[in-house]
């Protein structure tokens, strides 16, 4: 299993529709892929799933979503249950979201606390969403795991990060977005420490799961710049050029030193265009831009932008998978 955490404390960046095409690209590609939905606001399971499905999901008598595997965690009445794996493709499997997943906010962080005192129960609802994850992602017989996870810095996605490998960030070319990185580096480092810590402490006879916490910082995804015969417009240019700069110096802890153009920045995983009317026509035919047909509206200039498109999301998967030793044909 090899999760990836897609985290920007930025919002509206493109990160759930990101998330949601590259776990279909993965899958397209043979990949036996799991996607994690872990921001209450559900995006990425509205995106895979119809209203009228989600409702089956999330009914109080059958749910199968996050929210039934945490809630004997929440009801104190014992561990997680079988997380449910929906099928969403041969190769593509979701754990679907919950907007009841807030609910846990506060229990999350009473526990991180009380990791300290090596208390089992706390290590149990610390590391649920690793456990769930794992449990998923085994039944599926995952080789890669994606976790969508929401814009902020709480208790939710600190135990989301704790359970991925790699982190990718998606950002916008905008003074916000690389606030969001100088916010996001010194939380990652400060997560990693602590649950460093919380390990050495936790009950050796458990049998509890436990995470390495590596949070490794795999490399950023501009989205959605503006382009021009080519290049950036210069709205974007200022911010864009900033970038490698901030990464390596927020993210990665680093001197910025000698720094590389942004267009040679190995940190640098993509540079994702604005397909403007290309996601209009796919929210309308529930599939991502890349699938679109004539009969779905794709006509004229929106072929070649399907295909480019295509293109953009094949490289960043590879780019993605590569350091995880997973090879995309």
């Amino acid at each position: 299993m090899k999760p990836v955490a897609f985290f920007n404390n930025k919002g509206g960046v493109g990160k759930t529709s990101l998330v949601y095409h590259l776990a279909v690209m993965y899958a397209d590609r043979n990949i036996r892929t799991l996607a994690v939905d872990l921001d209450p606001q559900s995006n990425l399971s509205s995106m895979f799933l119809d209203e009228d499905r989600l409702v089956q999901i999330w009914d109080d008598t059958h749910d199968v979503s996050i929210a039934a595997s945490i809630k004997p965690l929440l009801n104190r009445t014992g561990d997680i249950g079988t997380p449910h794996v929906e099928r969403i493709a041969d190769n593509l499997g979701l754990v679907v979201g919950n907007l009841s997943l807030s609910r846990f906010e506060d229990l999350l962080s009473e526990n991180w606390a009380k990791c300290l005192d090596g208390k089992e129960d706390a290590f149990r609802v610390i590391t649920a969403f690793y456990r769930i994850i794992l449990q998923a992602a085994s039944e599926h017989r995952a080789q890669i795991v994606l976790i969508d996870v929401g814009p902020n810095l709480g208790a939710i996605n600190r135990s989301a990060l704790i359970a991925a490998e790699k982190v990718a960030v998606p950002l916008g070319a905008d003074l916000f977005s690389l606030q969001g990185l100088e916010n996001l580096g010194p939380t990652l480092r400060e997560w990693r420490k602590g649950w460093i810590k919380r390990l050495g402490e936790s009950p050796k006879e458990s049998g509890i799961a436990m995470p390495a916490g590596k949070m490794d910082p795999m490399g950023y995804i501009i989205m959605q710049h503006g382009m021009r015969e080519g290049r950036p417009v210069k709205a974007y240019t200022r911010w864009l050029d900033r970038i490698p700069s901030v990464y390596r110096t927020a993210v990665l802890d680093e001197g910025s030193g000698s720094l590389p153009a942004l267009d040679s920045d190995p940190y640098a995983l993509a540079q994702l265009k604005h397909y403007r009317s290309l996601m209009p026509l796919a929210m309308e035919a529930h599939k991502p831009m890349f699938h679109l047909r004539p009969a779905d509206g794709a006509i004229g200039a929106h072929v070649e932008a399907v295909h480019r498109c295509y293109g953009d999301f094949l490289e960043l998967a590879k780019r993605i998978a590569s350091p995880l030793g997973i090879p995309v044909k």
